[in-house]
């Protein structure tokens, strides 16, 4: 997936304006389905980044099938990657007068 939007193969130009990072891909158990999280460089404007690729989850879809080899192509999903906001916010806790307080006793 993320070679084919490096490539350009996805010719949409929401897409090719701007840099995503698809930094995990989760595939049910019995491999039908993959839900593909997704963020854009710089974490600016999610919201277009899914409508963009879900426009285009059809060709995607294709696309994978081509490259994968599953007995079927998986359906796709895409989602927000919140890993980077859930860091940011576990460093902002740790950073904390109150966590601070309490490691220095």
């Amino acid at each position: 997936m993320a070679e084919m939007l490096a490539r350009g193969a996805v010719h949409d130009d929401a897409l090719s304006a701007m840099a995503i990072t698809i930094p995990e891909v989760r595939m049910s158990p019995d491999l039908r389905h993959a839900t593909i999280f997704v963020m854009p460089l710089g974490g600016g404007n999610v919201a277009a980044t899914l409508a963009a690729l879900e426009r285009n989850a059809k060709f995607i879809r294709r696309q994978l099938a081509r490259t994968v080899n599953l007995k079927f192509a998986p359906e796709i999903r895409f989602a927000a990657d919140t890993t980077f906001a859930a860091a940011e916010h576990v460093d902002r806790l740790l950073a904390s007068e109150k966590v601070r307080r309490d490691l220095g006793s």
